[in-house]
């Protein structure tokens, strides 16, 4: 479905649960969430219908996220739903990695077709500090499972922060350079107005490309499968490619193909703007699957032309990154 800029929404991210395993300093607060109750986030039942009747307004790739989406128990059965309803041609996932190895075999199983891993440094002793618990050798793990499982392209998620990881921008690169992997470099963005949040931490994409292109020879490449914003690219000579994300220097608004779904059943037309349909509401209400078209088509509708989010994230913006989905 196209909307009012003539984008084609096609593509709905699915935040599966609000709760994670780690506590990212940028994204939750270090005592976590409060649980949301059992009652209060959507069913297996009612997101699988809620997927099915997406694909009548045009969308044809589903992304689970979370928080984590692999705590979500039974979220196996839930990619199995998603891969019968008629439409979907692509399912994937954004995970912290850390329990995605002992799952895999059983996700990809399911109908899982891709995965993105979130990892933002390759020192234990940072990934402790900026994640405030986990392991960074079951995230390796992850990404080596998701190769050894031709989950291609295995994607990694590296948010960089100046002060923290930009030391570390060419040993990702390297990454890529020895591996089939895909590693995207993604801006620090203010979701949520949490506390490690400062501008002067936010480094800008073209600050990183330009470092890495003293080294690399890079040549654009627009044939790298997935549905994200990424400016792609091969590293003449490696195994894999690079990708960069600029949502606060170079925001790609005008290509978005988005929308998204919490996990207490709201749709958000952008990660920024504060407006949102109840799907959830909707449907305890006995809304048919026609009366859930229209609020899919509405959400749609009212998709801004843009983000603002270099004025802030805004008091009146309650949301954090963990209860929209990245």
């Amino acid at each position: 479905m196209l909307d009012n800029y003539q984008r084609d929404i096609n593509y709905l991210r699915v935040s599966v649960t609000d709760r994670c395993n780690l506590r990212c300093r940028y994204c939750m607060p270090e005592e976590g969430v409060g649980d949301l109750g059992h009652y209060r986030i959507l069913s297996l039942e009612d997101l699988a219908r809620l997927i099915k009747i997406s694909t009548a307004v045009g969308i044809r790739k589903v992304r689970f996220t979370g928080g984590e989406p692999l705590v979500r128990r039974n979220i196996g059965q839930l990619m199995r739903y998603a891969s019968q309803a008629a439409g979907i041609d692509d399912i994937a996932i954004t995970t912290n990695g850390i329990l995605y190895a002992a799952m895999a075999e059983e996700l990809k199983a399911a109908g899982l077709k891709r995965v993105n891993i979130s990892l933002d440094t390759l020192s234990e002793t940072k990934y402790r500090f900026i994640t405030r618990r986990g392991d960074l050798k079951d995230v390796r793990a992850a990404i080596f499972k998701a190769l050894e499982m031709e989950m291609h392209p295995v994607k990694i998620n590296t948010v960089i922060i100046r002060g923290f990881n930009d030391n570390e921008i060419m040993d990702f690169a390297s990454l890529a350079y020895e591996y089939p992997l895909h590693l995207r470099f993604i801006e620090l963005m203010p979701i949520g107005d949490l506390h490690y949040w400062k501008k002067e931490r936010m480094i800008s994409i073209d600050e990183v490309k330009s470092q890495i292109e003293k080294q690399y020879e890079l040549k654009a490449d627009k044939t790298i499968r997935g549905n994200g914003p990424a400016k792609s690219y091969r590293i003449t000579g490696g195994q894999g490619s690079l990708g960069f994300i600029a949502p606060m220097s170079n925001h790609f608004c005008g290509e978005c193909n988005r929308i998204r779904m919490t996990a207490d059943g709201k749709l958000r037309g952008c990660l920024y703007d504060k407006r949102e349909i109840d799907l959830k509401t909707a449907m305890q209400s006995g809304a048919s699957d026609e009366e859930l078209q229209r609020l899919f088509r509405e959400a749609i509708a009212m998709k801004p032309a843009r983000h603002f989010m270099n004025a802030g994230w805004g008091n009146e913006n309650q949301r954090k990154m963990f209860q929209i989905g990245g």
